[in-house]
């Protein structure tokens, strides 16, 4: 695929790539797909991994500069002072 299809194909957002994620799977394990079509679907997931991988660096980096650089292990019931 060149750049540009690369882009047009790109989903709208992480929600939707996990959706089209689910429907890949879910049409890969019911086994009915032909090679060629399972070869594609397959490319396609990567795709939708790399993107998903790319979100979530994203936010990832975003709670950085929102906590001063200090990523913290969450623990459920350290609540802050506020």
């Amino acid at each position: 695929m060149t750049r540009q299809a690369d882009a047009a194909s790109a989903p709208a957002s992480f929600e939707q790539a996990i959706e089209e994620l689910e429907a890949i799977v879910r049409a890969m394990e019911d086994g009915k797909l032909p090679l060629e079509g399972a070869l594609e679907r397959y490319q396609r997931g990567v795709e939708l991994i790399r993107h998903c991988q790319s979100a979530l660096d994203a936010a990832e980096q975003k709670v950085q500069i929102l906590e001063d650089g200090l990523l913290r292990e969450f623990r459920p019931g350290d609540a802050r002072d506020e």
